[in-house]
């Protein structure tokens, strides 16, 4: 075994201490030897430490062939014509389903209007009380019940246009949408123009009947793991209002584990759909690198972005991939690859499923995390998976590479608003991004040498299993500052990335799903990193998890409609 990710120590800062360290920061001679000493205990400097000769790999790049799956138990495939009517196998507490709002519609007892008029309403309860949801940045009403009248005319003709027809969905905030601002969870927008068009995503979803009900929070420009935004407010977590959600997807998360939506629609760069769907408890899919277009969304992070659905079941996640997966001329990343393909029901057996695990790894998390995840892992194999074990080498290197990567492309792509205006960052985002400035062209390089290396580590490890598992972050949400200021604990944020990063970097598919609840009641992820193109498997693997792990009501709940 070759494990070597490293715990970063450094100091934890609230408010006061950010805003002396960003006016130390910001002085000629003081402030790049400050900047330089971060980056050192953040361990940047292990990427230039030994010689990589590794030609770069500036795109991910994975075979464009789609695995074999084993076969689904006979008593699993359905068959069933319509998807949305597929019945749920959820243990525990259910969410409303996109099956609940098509059966409340079939029988009459429900229109779109009657469930759009039910959102805004309890959408507004969630904001009455004293610790604000803050689940969206913006909403408009007028468009909303629009799109649900319309709905319901199709509804009441018997001629629904796709398995979303009537069904709220959201958006994270660096994802257009037509008639409105995307703002990337910045005030830096205020002035800019309304989104004349959807992007590919939200269009796709539109198309299938999607009531687009807002753009939901997030973490401001995606720079950080807890879902902080000094601008609009923090998205607060639904099981304990005094946590965060996870980042940056925070209000996907936030409103999805809410009941106000069964699905939104995340984006996820370091992690940014996974930490904050272990976070809140529901399921959040990233997939293989171009799977979904990115055109339309905010391009924070070119090279590691990917957008995905963030659901309450396995089922719903997996409806969304499918409408929203699949070749796009806007985004030529997406072309050329195989067709997405999604599971008629929730397997029964897992047998034939051969899933790896790197134990250091795996181990290296707070004991409640690890304790639910290896639960469900030994669950998993009594239903038939076969436990293999990986090796999976220089993890520190591509923590760093990937860090590199991420911050400088961040930085690149907010540079003109980084030198006009980087005094209406917020506080916590004026500090990484003085990190992330100092990033040469030559640490760039080289990490793309490193990604080289990490997805042929990747490759052969998926070489002997179906899916790696692992955590989904090392950790259970945070607590909120007691003032609601800003707290920068890079140290935490990097044990909160510990097992999300890689397949950012390396392009592989990956899945967060509900593994349980650690002794406070706060929600516990696992996940599951796949070959390419593997998304079917991943989201078999978290149906399988919907069946046996029981699920609880959050102390923040405003679903419109029962579950």
């Amino acid at each position: 075994m070759t494990y070597d990710l490293k715990s970063v120590t450094l100091p934890t800062l609230g408010p006061g201490g950010i805003r002396a360290l960003n006016a130390l920061a910001g002085m000629p001679i003081i402030g790049a030897a400050l900047v330089n000493k971060l980056r050192r205990d953040a361990g940047f400097a292990a990427l230039t430490a030994k010689p990589i000769d590794d030609a770069p790999t500036f795109m991910p790049m994975l075979p464009d062939v789609a695995p074999t799956l084993p076969a689904l138990d006979a008593r699993d495939d359905r068959g069933n014509a319509d998807p949305a009517l597929d019945t749920d196998a959820r243990a525990g507490f259910h969410f409303p389903t996109i099956a609940d709002y098509h059966a409340a519609y079939r029988a009459g007892t429900l229109t779109p209007v009657d469930v759009a008029e039910r959102f805004l309403a309890r959408w507004e309860e969630s904001e009455r009380t004293l610790r604000p949801l803050r689940g969206f940045i913006s909403m408009r009403r007028d468009d909303i019940m629009a799109q649900a009248a319309a709905s319901a005319a199709r509804w009441k003709t018997g001629r629904p246009i796709g398995p979303f027809d009537g069904v709220p969905i959201a958006a994270k905030d660096e994802i257009d949408q037509a008639g409105y601002v995307t703002t990337i969870g910045t005030k830096l927008f205020d002035g800019v123009a309304p989104a004349a068009r959807d992007s590919a995503a939200v269009a796709r979803l539109r198309a299938a009947g999607a009531v687009m009900v807002g753009k939901a929070n997030m973490h401001e420009i995606g720079i950080g793991v807890t879902g902080f935004n000094q601008h609009y407010g923090s998205a607060r977590n639904p099981y304990n209002d005094a946590f965060h959600t996870g980042g940056s997807s925070a209000g996907p998360a936030c409103v999805v584990a809410a009941g106000l939506v069964p699905m939104a629609i995340g984006a996820d760069g370091g992690g940014s759909i996974r930490l904050p769907a272990s976070y809140c408890g529901v399921v959040g899919l990233k997939p293989t690198f171009g799977r979904i277009s990115e055109a339309g969304a905010a391009p924070l992070c070119w090279s590691v972005a990917f957008l995905g659905p963030l659901a309450n079941c396995a089922r719903d996640a997996a409806l969304a991939y499918h409408v929203m997966a699949g070749a796009d001329p806007q985004d030529p990343h997406s072309l050329g690859h195989p067709a997405p393909d999604i599971d008629d029901g929730a397997p029964h057996s897992l047998a034939g499923i051969r899933l790896g695990v790197y134990w250091p790894w795996f181990r290296d998390a707070q004991p409640s995390v690890v304790a639910a995840c290896e639960a469900l892992l030994h669950q998993m194999c009594a239903r038939g998976a076969t436990l293999v074990e990986v090796d999976l080498p220089e993890l520190e290197l591509a923590r760093v590479a990937h860090l590199v990567s991420i911050t400088a492309e961040m930085s690149a792509g907010m540079l003109p608003r980084i030198r006009s205006r980087f005094s209406d960052f917020g506080i916590e985002t004026q500090l990484n991004l003085a990190i992330a400035r100092a990033s040469t062209a030559v640490e760039y390089v080289h990490a793309q040498r490193v990604r080289t290396r990490i997805i042929a580590h990747f490759e052969r490890a998926l070489g002997q299993c179906d899916a790696i598992i692992t955590p989904a972050a090392g950790n259970t949400a945070p607590r909120i500052h007691a003032g609601g200021g800003a707290v920068s604990d890079l140290g935490r944020t990097m044990e909160t990335m510990r097992f999300a990063f890689p397949s950012n970097f390396t392009g592989h598919p990956a899945i967060s799903f509900p593994a349980g609840y650690d002794a406070a009641g706060l929600p516990v992820g696992l996940q599951a990193i796949g070959k390419g193109w593997s998304e079917r498997l991943l989201l078999r693997l978290a149906a399988f998890a919907d069946t046996i792990v029981e699920r609880r009501r959050p102390q923040r709940y405003y679903a419109p409609i029962d579950g």
